[in-house]
């Protein structure tokens, strides 16, 4: 009899990959906060403020196809006790870059810290997709490691931005010290719990496969993942959503701390916005079993497109007070969009995976790669930022969730049905 995610004997393995989920998200805010602090310690422009998330994210593009080999060959566990260990080397590095007053070391330990993120996520993904079985009930399961994700999310910018104060004059890597090490914690603790969780390898190769490749006899395989249309144009989907994940916090986050908002203020806001995230994606996990993939992602980037119209045609002077501060309406609807971006990886992922079989290990990988819109995306938005300003900027956003609804409604159809995935 198959097991399922409901399975007792996969609830630690559960477990762990919800704690992993929690660490990706910590660490890949933890660099897109630190772009306020670059602004003012290093002289950053906007968008040399994003390095920090670029080179966390093109470390996915250099490792994704080598971390799903790792992966087939390693197995989970190797993988992810790997991941974590670079992790920790990455977060150290960007903690020594305070003390040495190096914006270039920084960038260093971000790009470092960014070869973890990418393998952890192509270890979580696939196992708690398979877990639950793929289909619905896979996209639900990642829907609930979602949630964990976005709590460490939200924690991120909110303990920078306290940090950090009241005025962006006061931003230094030093004063953001305190979330480095917390960081460092979480992994050295992950090390010890993952290398005693017993964790099942459903796509590590076979001892006969092992012995085919290591003598050369192994058997070539005409088709790929690429060999599949929808999972192309998934993968491609993936790159536009993480940046857009990434690019509507991390611009609001450098441009409102500049103005009379603060950094303190906007730093909690961003906080919202992650939080909204985990909201959706509680939501998202109750109803999973229940709603479509294809529903879910054209749905909110519909509504997504809507909060971001609101944002870039409400005057900015319009505001509401929340006790005693006053904050800019559209920063509000910023913070709303979370609620979209909630679902949209899970669902982009299950539609991507769907009728994969055999590849899905290597399709992680490859997926894994066009992460790297989560740095390329935010880096090229702030580039426009700088030309022709912040708010109005927010038209590639805009842009990059049409593509989600074009993926949503045509481009997800397995058109391929006739290759062999067994």
């Amino acid at each position: 009899m198959t097991k399922t995610a409901t399975s007792k004997s996969y609830a630690p393995a559960i477990a762990v990959c919800f704690a992993l989920f929690f660490m990706i998200a910590f660490v890949t805010n933890l660099a897109g906060s630190m772009g306020v602090i670059v602004t003012n310690q290093f002289g950053a422009s906007k968008a040399l403020s994003q390095l920090g998330s670029l080179a966390n994210f093109i470390a996915y593009a250099c490792m994704g196809i080598p971390a799903g080999l790792i992966l087939k060959r390693k197995g989970y566990k190797f993988t992810s006790l790997l991941a974590v260990i670079i992790g920790l080397v990455g977060v150290g590095i960007q903690f020594l870059s305070g003390y040495v007053e190096s914006f270039g070391v920084y960038v260093a330990g971000a790009f470092v810290a960014g070869f973890s993120m990418c393998m952890l996520n192509i270890v979580v993904n696939p196992m708690l997709n398979t877990l639950g079985g793929g289909g619905n009930k896979g996209n639900q399961l990642i829907q609930w490691g979602g949630s964990c994700n976005s709590i460490g999310g939200t924690i991120a910018p909110v303990f920078v931005g306290w940090l950090v104060g009241g005025s962006i004059a006061d931003a230094s890597v030093a004063k953001a010290a305190p979330v480095m090490i917390i960081a460092m914690a979480i992994f050295a603790l992950a090390f010890v719990i993952i290398m005693l969780t017993n964790i099942p390898e459903p796509h590590m190769e076979t001892p006969e496969e092992k012995a085919a490749r290591l003598a050369g006899n192994a058997v070539k395989d005409p088709h790929s993942p690429l060999s599949f249309r929808h999972f192309v144009l998934g993968a491609v989907a993936i790159f536009f959503y993480v940046g857009i994940e990434v690019a509507i916090p991390n611009t609001a986050n450098v441009y409102f701390s500049g103005t009379s908002v603060g950094p303190a203020l906007t730093g909690t806001m961003i906080g919202a916005y992650w939080f909204c995230m985990l909201i959706g994606r509680l939501v998202g996990a109750s109803i999973g079993g229940k709603v479509s993939s294809k529903a879910m992602l054209s749905f909110t980037s519909a509504l997504a497109i809507a909060f971001l119209i609101c944002v870039l045609f409400i005057p900015e002077s319009v505001s509401v007070r929340i006790g005693e501060n006053s904050i800019p309406l559209i920063l509000g609807f910023v913070v709303l969009c979370g609620l979209c971006t909630s679902v949209m990886w899970g669902a982009i992922f299950n539609l991507s995976a769907e009728g994969l079989g055999k590849y899905t290990a290597a399709a992680s990988g490859i997926f894994m790669t066009l992460v790297c819109g989560g740095g390329i995306i935010p880096f090229l938005q702030n580039l426009l930022a700088d030309k022709v300003g912040s708010i109005p900027s927010y038209w590639l956003i805009v842009a990059c969730l049409c593509y989600l609804i074009f993926y949503a409604f045509w481009g997800s159809k397995n058109v391929n049905k006739d290759i062999p995935t067994e």
